[in-house]
């Protein structure tokens, strides 16, 4: 009994320490532990949680992601309907919303509320007893959909709300908290970046990737993209939950939510435009993407008295500021090479000034984009800079005389290697490891902690190195020689000779890491054990079919055809050869094998098993001689099944393959 109190008094105590730097973190910004510290915390409070699963509770960090994909979202009715905002374009009409409110409510000025525009998907946070109980979409306005698992995954969406900030803001347990899931620009490239590379399509802008997360039907998909709340309302019993928005704004900041510190009590209209033409002037600098400010009229009774139309309330406005848009001609369409190898088509415009930038260039991102456009050389097209650095191109406004198709080029046009494309991917690339346009990122990706683990190469490094022309690619690494390398700059004869060493030490390790060091697409560090497991050799793996790959556990039909692609590419196969030459050539270790009873069975894992993870029941048919597959076909011995199992179990059954529930396949080992 002394051992369980022990146990609830630590994971309290765990809890109450990671929620605290969830906020310090994910609302301030302001850290004060490093990640891998945050991490243990994560990790101790899981295991201790493991051990007394009776101790785990729904509102526990731990409990962000959790279940498997839904088949669907129910529906659910808002309390008080969350509608629309009429807009208002330019100063007249924001005069005349002022004029309206001052003659409905037989006032000479009111006292309003300003604040940024947040260009997201609106939700509505219900919490019960302190604790988050539903997230609604805002739907059509009166009845939305539950999203909740999805958004328990937003890191600035707190699981519980202290009893004591609720006291000291004089709210009761049960409240709603209305705001806007959005995206940061960092976080939005950085999800196009890995949509490009894994030859996805590209989100046109934040706030339809973010939309998209949310509505998602597996919750472990919306933890990858990176989402943030921010707080602009606060209800209790369905009404405003303080006589001022302004006292509401301030509450929700004192709750631990996320909320805008950029909003402006005004005094009068005047007020609020000096307020929109401020930020009209800064809000490019912003860290996530604002398209307007809203307007409110300031204190809850009088929302109340000015009420709503049919669709709007007549107490607020969404003033929305001018896109600023040109026309001009697209004079060529040229191709840039990314870091990954995707081929991007960039138009080449007539120079036009855009919201006081000169634009000559704006990608097009691929092919399915251009077709899409109807766009050909010499159209005059419409282009956008909204919110973005770089342009868009809109829609062709006019055809030019003697317009020109543009055609993806069949080499590439850095290293001339031929380009691939698959045809489930609207993305065109090249799979030279050694291209230029890749090089500087490859090399970097190889030297990782994870793959070669060459410590001392470095981004500066690296680049003196491809700037210098010492280094094209992999193998090149291992016939650098010391005195040109102590001779680059801030390198030094000791420096060099460090760097010499731990790339002399990279030879000897496995052929794992050298599997994910080489950068094929879709090959994780796991990936590439599971690889190395199978294939005595890095030669044996490149003479692999797709057929003989597909068989390896987790390697499915896309991850096999990716490495087939890697292989076929004659640039990679002669790098190969080199890296062997200079004493890079490791060998498998093969697993230990504790029996053969499942010699020449092949097991495929579908579903959530509730004892293990499907790596675990890999692991478990492996040790004992088995073989585990990432797809089901006539030769597959057993499916094992668990909760929500998807299409394999019904391949399963279409092929006749002897299927398992969890307790089955355990009893076949002998657990």
């Amino acid at each position: 009994m002394a051992k369980a109190a022990g146990a609830k008094q630590e994971i309290e105590k765990l809890r109450e320490e990671i929620r605290q730097h969830e906020y310090l973190y994910y609302v301030l910004d302001e850290p004060e532990i490093s990640d891998a510290a945050f991490d243990r915390l994560v990790n101790r409070l899981k295991a201790l949680e493991a051990e007394n699963p009776k101790l785990v509770t729904p509102d526990s960090p731990t409990q962000r992601v959790g279940g498997a994909p839904r088949e669907g979202f129910p529906s659910v009715r808002h309390a008080r309907p969350m509608l629309s905002l009429d807009n208002a374009y330019s100063e007249e009409e924001l005069r005349e919303f002022d004029r309206r409110v001052r003659e409905l409510a037989g006032r000479e000025k009111i006292e309003y509320i300003a604040e940024h525009k947040f260009d997201g998907l609106s939700i509505s946070l219900q919490y019960e007893n302190g604790m988050l109980a539903r997230a609604v979409t805002r739907g059509d306005g009166t009845t939305g959909e539950d999203v909740t698992l999805n958004i328990r995954t937003i890191r600035s969406v707190p699981l519980r709300v202290d009893a004591g900030a609720l006291k000291k803001a004089g709210l009761r347990g049960d409240f709603e908290v209305r705001g806007e899931v959005m995206m940061t620009r960092e976080a939005f490239e950085a999800l196009n970046r890995a949509q490009e590379q894994a030859g996805g399509k590209l989100f046109a802008n934040p706030r339809n990737a973010a939309a998209g997360a949310v509505r998602v039907l597996d919750p472990a998909i919306t933890a990858e993209r990176r989402l943030e709340f921010f707080a602009y309302y606060l209800l209790a019993d369905g009404k405003a939950a303080f006589e001022k928005h302004s006292e509401s704004l301030q509450a929700l900041k004192s709750l631990h939510f996320r909320a805008s510190e950029d909003w402006k009590l005004c005094a009068g209209i005047d007020d609020v435009l000096d307020y929109c033409a401020k930020w009209d002037s800064k809000r490019e600098k912003l860290p996530y993407e604002i398209d307007g400010v809203v307007v409110k009229v300031n204190r809850s009774s009088l929302q109340a008295e000015l009420g709503f139309t049919a669709r709007a309330p007549r107490w607020a406005i969404a003033y929305k500021y001018p896109a600023a848009q040109e026309t001009t001609v697209v004079n060529d369409i040229l191709v840039q090479v990314g870091r990954t190898g995707a081929l991007t088509p960039v138009a080449v415009l007539e120079p036009v000034q855009v919201g006081g930038v000169t634009v000559s260039r704006s990608t097009l991102h691929n092919m399915d984009e251009i077709d899409r456009l109807g766009l050909r050389i010499g159209d005059t097209v419409l282009i956008e800079r909204a919110g973005e650095v770089i342009p868009k191109v809109l829609k062709v406004v006019k055809e030019g005389k003697s317009r020109k198709t543009f055609r993806m080029p069949e080499d590439c046009p850095e290293c001339g290697s031929r380009i691939h494309k698959a045809e489930d991917e609207v993305a065109y690339r090249c799979v030279n490891a050694s291209c230029p346009a890749k090089r500087k990122e490859s090399l970097l990706h190889f030297a990782g902690r994870h793959a070669m683990n060459i410590d001392g190469l470095g981004e500066k490094i690296v680049n003196h190195l491809v700037e210098q022309k010492m280094v094209e690619d992999f193998a090149d690494l291992y016939a650098l020689r010391l005195e040109p390398l102590a001779a680059l700059e801030r390198m030094g004869e000791k420096s060099a000779q460090n760097l010499l060493n731990e790339i002399e030490a990279s030879k000897k390790n496995s052929l794992a890491r050298l599997i994910f060091a080489l950068g094929i697409r879709f090959i994780g560090e796991r990936t590439g054990q599971l690889l190395a497991e199978q294939f005595s050799t890095l030669e044996e793996l490149a003479a692999a079919s797709e057929e003989q790959l597909v068989e390896v556990p987790e390697v499915g039909p896309k991850v096999a055809a990716s490495i087939a692609e890697f292989f076929s590419e004659p640039a990679n196969r002669e790098l190969i050869k080199r890296l062997r030459k200079a004493g890079v050539h490791p060998t498998a270790e093969k697993r230990e094998v504790k029996s053969q009873k499942l010699a020449g069975k092949s097991f495929v894992f579908t579903g959530a098993l509730a004892h293990r993870s499907r790596e675990e029941a890999g692991e478990l048919v492996q040790q004992h001689g088995g073989k585990v597959s990432g797809s089901v076909s006539k030769k597959t011995d057993y499916v094992v099944v668990g909760a929500d199992p998807g299409s394999k179990h019904d391949k399963a059954r279409e092929l006749g393959v002897t299927i398992l529930s969890e307790a089955e396949f355990e009893k076949l080992l002998g657990i």
